[in-house]
């Protein structure tokens, strides 16, 4: 996502079309891989939370990851973002097989991502919070940007002209000067996903990003997850318990079960896979 689409697409998003709610109602054709894991195994002591896993993720996607609580989801996602480190397997990115990896390296090849447990800075506005995720596109250095003069102030205003697109785009103006402390639980999930947007991310990882929400604000988040994957090209990695959502808003899934890969497919076929329904209903 350009900066230059940011601007244009998401000021034209909120006014245009609504998108449909359904993946399945144009086909979505991926063929490009933009990450792949490769026999990943992550211990904690002798807890294995991913055992032996490998799938991929297609550019241009929306991939889901699901399983029961406990399965291994944002123990997955931390490894892609660098925040774990698997013991055995390999992860590829772009083409390119990664050895140590650390957040703040992918997010400067272009990994974001929101949490399962909303990391927002409560004391400072919405349009801050978006802005930190400005951070690693602002070339000047610290001092010129405490001193807000000639260059850094420049740069500065190009960078929040990119933010209040972001907001028009996610429908928050009205909280835009809102200390997020203050917002509602579904608002500040909100926010974090215009943060993490404010990256440019070609990769963007959700974690549960409708956990806690009513079915209103549910519907909103699917739209605005639909937009940013259809409009800006940006590929998505979520997890999410609302199995309507995931077989809504999804290419396709893999199931985790206590770390292991138990099916792989589009929605249609992983719904209607037995050891999917055992491991949701608890069948041995």
């Amino acid at each position: 996502m350009s900066q230059g689409s940011t601007q244009t697409k998401a000021a034209d998003a909120p006014g245009g079309t609504a998108p449909s709610m359904h993946r399945d109602d144009v086909p979505q054709l991926h063929t490009e891989v933009l990450l792949d894991l490769t026999n990943v195994s992550l211990s904690f002591g002798g807890v294995k939370a991913i055992r032996d896993v490998s799938f991929n993720i297609l550019k241009g996607e929306v991939r889901a990851i699901i399983g029961p609580n406990g399965a291994g989801k944002t123990s997955m996602l931390n490894v892609i973002n660098g925040f774990y480190h698997p013991q055995q397997g390999t992860i590829c990115y772009k083409g390119k097989t990664r050895r140590v990896m650390r957040p703040y390296i992918a997010a400067g090849q272009g990994i974001a991502r929101t949490f399962q447990n909303v990391a927002l800075f409560k004391g400072m506005t919405t349009l801050d919070n978006i802005m930190v995720g400005r951070s690693l596109k602002m070339k000047r250095g610290l001092f010129w940007q405490i001193l807000r003069l000639g260059p850094a102030e420049r740069e500065e205003i190009e960078h929040r002209e990119v933010v209040e697109h972001i907001i028009d785009f996610l429908e928050i103006q009205h909280i835009r000067k809102t200390p997020v402390g203050k917002l509602p639980y579904g608002l500040q999930k909100r926010v974090e996903l215009g943060r993490a947007l404010a990256m440019e991310p070609d990769l963007l990882l959700l974690d549960e990003p409708m956990a806690g929400m009513n079915l209103e604000e549910k519907e909103d988040m699917s739209r605005f997850i639909l937009t940013t994957n259809d409009s800006f090209g940006t590929t998505i990695a979520l997890i999410e318990h609302d199995m309507g959502v995931v077989m809504d808003l999804s290419d396709r899934v893999v199931v985790l079960d206590h770390g292991i890969k138990i099916a792989d497919g589009t929605p249609d076929e992983v719904s209607s896979n037995h050891k999917v329904i055992d491991a949701y209903l608890g069948v041995a």
